[in-house]
Protein backbone atom coordinates (compact mmCIF):
# COMPACT_ATOMS: atom_id res chain seq x y z
CA UNK A 1 0.00 0.00 0.00
CA UNK A 2 2.84 2.41 0.79
CA UNK A 3 4.41 1.75 -2.61
CA UNK A 4 1.07 2.51 -4.23
CA UNK A 5 0.69 5.75 -2.29
CA UNK A 6 4.19 6.84 -3.27
CA UNK A 7 3.56 5.97 -6.92
CA UNK A 8 0.27 7.83 -6.86
CA UNK A 9 1.85 10.89 -5.30
CA UNK A 10 4.63 10.82 -7.86
CA UNK A 11 2.29 10.61 -10.74
CA UNK A 12 0.20 13.40 -9.30
CA UNK A 13 3.15 15.69 -9.13
CA UNK A 14 3.24 15.87 -12.87
CA UNK A 15 -0.15 17.40 -12.87
CA UNK A 16 -1.30 20.45 -14.74
CA UNK A 17 -0.20 23.88 -13.67
CA UNK A 18 -1.45 27.16 -12.47
CA UNK A 19 1.61 29.05 -13.66
CA UNK A 20 2.88 31.72 -11.34
CA UNK A 21 5.44 33.84 -13.13
CA UNK A 22 7.05 33.30 -16.52
CA UNK A 23 5.11 32.65 -19.70
CA UNK A 24 2.00 30.91 -18.34
CA UNK A 25 0.55 29.86 -21.68
CA UNK A 26 3.85 28.45 -22.93
CA UNK A 27 4.48 26.50 -19.74
CA UNK A 28 0.93 25.12 -19.59
CA UNK A 29 1.13 23.99 -23.23
CA UNK A 30 4.46 22.31 -22.57
CA UNK A 31 3.06 20.27 -19.67
CA UNK A 32 -0.35 19.45 -21.20
CA UNK A 33 -0.76 15.87 -22.38
CA UNK A 34 -0.45 12.23 -21.44
CA UNK A 35 2.72 11.17 -19.59
CA UNK A 36 4.15 7.73 -18.88
CA UNK A 37 7.00 7.19 -16.39
CA UNK A 38 10.13 5.58 -17.82
CA UNK A 39 12.37 5.70 -14.74
CA UNK A 40 12.17 6.50 -11.06
CA UNK A 41 14.24 6.74 -7.92
CA UNK A 42 13.04 6.90 -4.31
CA UNK A 43 15.32 7.67 -1.36
CA UNK A 44 18.45 7.02 -3.42
CA UNK A 45 17.25 3.66 -4.77
CA UNK A 46 15.71 2.63 -8.09
CA UNK A 47 11.90 2.60 -8.05
CA UNK A 48 10.35 -0.76 -9.07
CA UNK A 49 9.76 -0.90 -12.83
CA UNK A 50 6.62 -3.01 -12.36
CA UNK A 51 5.04 -0.23 -10.30
CA UNK A 52 6.11 2.48 -12.76
CA UNK A 53 4.36 0.61 -15.58
CA UNK A 54 0.99 0.99 -13.80
CA UNK A 55 1.16 4.81 -13.69
CA UNK A 56 -0.54 7.10 -16.19
CA UNK A 57 -0.56 10.88 -15.84
CA UNK A 58 -2.77 13.32 -17.74
CA UNK A 59 -2.28 17.07 -17.47
CA UNK A 60 -4.85 19.48 -18.85
CA UNK A 61 -4.64 23.16 -18.05
CA UNK A 62 -4.10 23.41 -14.31
CA UNK A 63 -5.64 20.00 -13.60
CA UNK A 64 -4.06 16.61 -13.36
CA UNK A 65 -5.35 13.08 -13.15
CA UNK A 66 -3.03 10.27 -12.22
CA UNK A 67 -3.95 6.62 -12.30
CA UNK A 68 -1.92 3.96 -10.54
CA UNK A 69 -3.39 0.58 -11.33
CA UNK A 70 -7.09 1.02 -10.56
CA UNK A 71 -6.69 3.99 -8.16
CA UNK A 72 -7.17 7.58 -9.36
CA UNK A 73 -5.97 10.83 -7.85
CA UNK A 74 -6.85 14.32 -9.07
CA UNK A 75 -5.75 17.83 -8.28
CA UNK A 76 -4.01 20.95 -9.48
CA UNK A 77 -0.48 22.20 -9.99
CA UNK A 78 0.85 25.59 -9.07
CA UNK A 79 3.87 26.22 -11.29
CA UNK A 80 6.71 28.65 -10.56
CA UNK A 81 8.42 28.77 -13.95
CA UNK A 82 10.75 31.67 -13.15
CA UNK A 83 12.48 29.87 -10.27
CA UNK A 84 15.75 28.06 -10.91
CA UNK A 85 15.17 25.17 -11.08
CA UNK A 86 11.52 25.50 -12.08
CA UNK A 87 9.23 24.58 -9.18
CA UNK A 88 5.73 23.27 -8.61
CA UNK A 89 3.33 22.62 -5.78
CA UNK A 90 1.05 19.62 -6.29
CA UNK A 91 -2.28 20.01 -4.51
CA UNK A 92 -4.54 16.96 -4.20
CA UNK A 93 -8.26 17.66 -4.52
CA UNK A 94 -9.74 14.15 -4.98
CA UNK A 95 -8.53 10.68 -4.09
CA UNK A 96 -5.88 9.44 -1.66
CA UNK A 97 -3.95 12.73 -1.66
CA UNK A 98 -6.94 15.01 -1.13
CA UNK A 99 -5.93 17.93 1.07
CA UNK A 100 -2.19 17.27 0.72
CA UNK A 101 0.40 19.52 -0.90
CA UNK A 102 3.70 18.24 -2.25
CA UNK A 103 6.60 20.48 -3.24
CA UNK A 104 8.76 19.67 -6.25
CA UNK A 105 11.13 20.90 -8.93
CA UNK A 106 10.77 20.04 -12.60
CA UNK A 107 12.20 20.40 -16.07
CA UNK A 108 10.37 19.68 -19.30
CA UNK A 109 10.63 19.73 -23.05
CA UNK A 110 8.31 18.55 -25.83
CA UNK A 111 8.99 14.85 -25.14
CA UNK A 112 10.18 14.48 -21.54
CA UNK A 113 9.19 15.66 -18.08
CA UNK A 114 11.40 15.17 -15.04
CA UNK A 115 10.13 15.91 -11.53
CA UNK A 116 11.79 15.57 -8.15
CA UNK A 117 9.31 15.62 -5.24
CA UNK A 118 9.46 15.74 -1.50
CA UNK A 119 6.75 13.23 -0.57
CA UNK A 120 6.67 14.60 2.97
CA UNK A 121 5.76 18.02 1.55
CA UNK A 122 8.25 19.76 3.83
CA UNK A 123 11.23 20.95 1.80
CA UNK A 124 11.45 21.54 -1.94
CA UNK A 125 14.33 19.58 -3.51
CA UNK A 126 17.17 21.68 -4.90
CA UNK A 127 18.56 19.18 -7.41
CA UNK A 128 17.39 16.26 -9.53
CA UNK A 129 18.57 13.42 -7.32
CA UNK A 130 17.35 11.65 -4.21
CA UNK A 131 19.11 10.76 -1.00
CA UNK A 132 18.84 7.81 1.33
CA UNK A 133 16.91 8.61 4.48
CA UNK A 134 14.61 11.10 2.73
CA UNK A 135 11.21 10.78 1.07
CA UNK A 136 12.45 12.37 -2.13
CA UNK A 137 11.14 10.86 -5.36
CA UNK A 138 12.60 11.50 -8.81
CA UNK A 139 10.65 10.39 -11.87
CA UNK A 140 11.18 10.87 -15.59
CA UNK A 141 8.13 10.76 -17.87
CA UNK A 142 7.84 10.40 -21.62
CA UNK A 143 5.05 12.15 -23.48
CA UNK A 144 2.45 9.70 -24.73
CA UNK A 145 -0.06 9.92 -27.54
Amino acid sequence: MRRFAIALVCAIFCAAPVTLGGDAAKEAKLLDGNWTPISGELSGRPFPTDTLRTIKLVISGNKYTVTVGEQTDKGRLDIYATKKPKAMDIVGTEGPNQGKTFVAIYEADAKMLRICYDLEGKQRPTEFKTKEGTQQFLVTYRRGK
